[in-house]
């Protein structure tokens, strides 16, 4: 489950790359390592315009399940995910690089994975909602506030990450098709995106370090 990721180009790139068409995200600097509960770029769709802006990382979970963010989607066939798979609520996270553990002894080593060496931008493929709680940096009287909260989906791990983490890798979207695909598409047609990139379109990147702005 990928709990580590790293967005590092910039914000122009970011706007170039994805054809942003409004940016909201304030001052964005790269970002090495962004972990659960953080602030993060995503895009989404407004109108007929993509927006650039910041949401927090992790998606309120079901009653049943406690208070852990739940920060990957892996079965889109539950109702409880079914009303954040519209149009609406899909949205592009920025990314770079992201990791999973190998689980090495006495610690687990962060191992991660890019398209290449140079970390050209690619997407996860997000989800989003707003939703109202107490999320975020702890305050001596933490008050319940709105949030826009992101989450990404899963799938089967290919045989780059499967050594790894043979559980499952984020989804992977590499071309303005794909990522028009997802931001516009039915639902039918935009969730037949949730599979494993190829072996040969990635690369495991470095090993090692919490942070990747490479």
């Amino acid at each position: 489950m990928c709990n580590l990721y790293s967005s590092a180009r910039s914000q122009d790139e970011i706007r170039r790359t994805f054809a942003v068409d409004r940016d909201e995200a304030g001052n964005l600097p790269p970002l090495p390592g962004i972990f659960p509960d953080q602030m993060a770029p995503v895009i989404h769709a407004s109108g007929d315009a993509r927006v650039l802006t910041m949401m927090r990382w992790g998606f309120p979970p079901p009653q049943k399940l406690g208070t852990q963010p739940v920060t990957n989607v892996r079965n889109v066939a539950s109702p409880y995910w079914r009303p954040w798979l519209k149009p609406a609520h899909r949205c592009l996270v920025p990314v770079t690089s992201f990791s999973e553990y190998a689980d090495t002894k006495p610690r687990k080593t962060p191992v991660w994975f890019a398209l290449d060496e140079s970390r050209p931008l690619f997407a996860f493929a997000g989800i989003w909602r707003p939703w109202t709680g107490v999320r975020g940096p702890k305050r001596d009287e933490p008050v319940p506030e709105e949030h826009r909260l992101f989450s990404f989906l899963t799938t089967a791990a290919n045989g780059v990450v499967g050594p790894v983490h043979p559980k499952a890798m984020p989804v992977l979207l590499t071309t303005p098709e794909e990522w028009r695909t997802w931001l516009e598409a039915p639902a039918d047609e935009a969730l037949q995106l949730q599979r494993p990139l190829a072996d040969a379109m990635m690369a495991e990147v470095a090993r090692g370090e919490r942070t990747d702005g490479a």
